[in-house]
């Protein structure tokens, strides 16, 4: 017979019990894995976006589900390997973020739902079958850069109407190299250009290629969206002003280094999309049943201190159609 103190003894151990093994039964949270070509710090506003499409859907990190981060920080051959290490960690999605991103992941599995962004044409590159029927475990979101891309030639018209030679910086080992580029080969020539490509996967390169345009006396730089680049946005502002290159090229570190001109579709919206349908498919849809999303929003900003500096004027109808004016 157990004693009245051995009794409370008994019960106030299993109570203490009870939340371990309640904590114990609960699930654990969903895991996505998000794997990048570039570094935290050149997309980190993507990435605010990305959580932003997650939170969306219903679901925000720490608290009912955890991401998993690889970056290569632009080291493009690093990609197989994490996108392999990702696929066999218990992952439910993978967000593969950036078009060598997402070609790495589509090699990787065919069974883990993958979610993809691009500046690329998602169906050239195989990702998907087709934009409004995917097929198979991929989906995911696009920029307009291959469609805006002449654009920004026509920019460089507007701005230096006497230019004759532009300069293309290409990284050629990114895999959509080919396709942002070759649009742009025909516009120029039906602007009357003259284009001259450079090429350019390291820092060294990159001052190189400068060195080049100053030498050649080119009268401007188009850049090809492409995920090292943007992680030398710094360095590619800073040259513009070095070297008075009058350079187009996107997002806001760039133009805050000196660039010139950010002209692109919102890879933020690319982002969010990419978060929405990582946690739809969290939910339990498929990926072959999610159309790839088109982001339709395209920015324009002009660094007017830059204009100023490499003396030129920017024609008024320009500056109207800007979204931002930095002066």
């Amino acid at each position: 017979m157990i004693g009245r103190r051995e009794l409370i003894s008994l019960l106030g151990g299993a109570a203490a019990a009870w939340p371990i093994g309640a904590r114990a039964q609960q699930p654990a949270m969903p895991v996505i894995g998000f794997l990048n070509s570039a570094s935290p710090r050149s997309v980190r506003r993507q990435v605010a976006a990305f959580h932003q499409g997650l939170k969306d859907a219903g679901y925000v990190e720490g608290q009912n589900v955890t991401i998993e981060y690889r970056w290569t920080q632009g080291q493009y051959e690093r990609l197989p390997a994490l996108a392999a290490e990702l696929v066999h960690r218990p992952i439910a999605v993978l967000a593969a973020t950036t078009t060598p991103a997402a070609l790495a992941a589509k090699a990787a599995t065919t069974t883990v739902p993958i979610v993809f962004t691009t500046a690329a044409d998602p169906v050239e590159l195989g990702l998907v079958a087709s934009l409004s029927r995917p097929g198979g475990n991929v989906t995911g979101a696009t920029q307009l850069n291959v469609e805006i891309g002449p654009k920004r030639l026509e920019l460089v018209r507007e701005l230096m109407p006497r230019a004759t030679v532009v300069g293309l910086l290409v990284n050629p080992t990114n895999p959509a190299a080919r396709t942002l580029s070759r649009d742009l080969e025909a516009a120029a020539r039906a602007l009357g250009f003259e284009l001259y490509v450079l090429n350019a996967s390291t820092e060294h390169a990159i001052d190189d290629a400068f060195a080049t345009l100053v030498e050649r006396r080119i009268g401007a730089l188009v850049i090809v969206a492409d995920p090292f680049l943007v992680g030398r946005s710094e360095q590619l502002g800073a040259l513009t002003v070095r070297q008075a290159v009058p350079t187009i090229f996107q997002y806001q570190e760039f133009l805050d280094a000196g660039g010139l001109i950010s002209y692109s579709g919102s890879a933020t919206d690319s982002y969010r999309w990419a978060g929405t349908y990582s946690g739809r498919i969290l939910k339990g849809e498929k990926p072959a049943d999610l159309p790839v999303q088109q982001s339709t929003r395209i920015e324009l900003i002009i660094n007017l201190r830059t204009a100023k500096a490499l003396g030129l004027d920017v024609p008024p109808m320009l500056l109207a159609r800007a979204d931002e004016v930095i002066e």
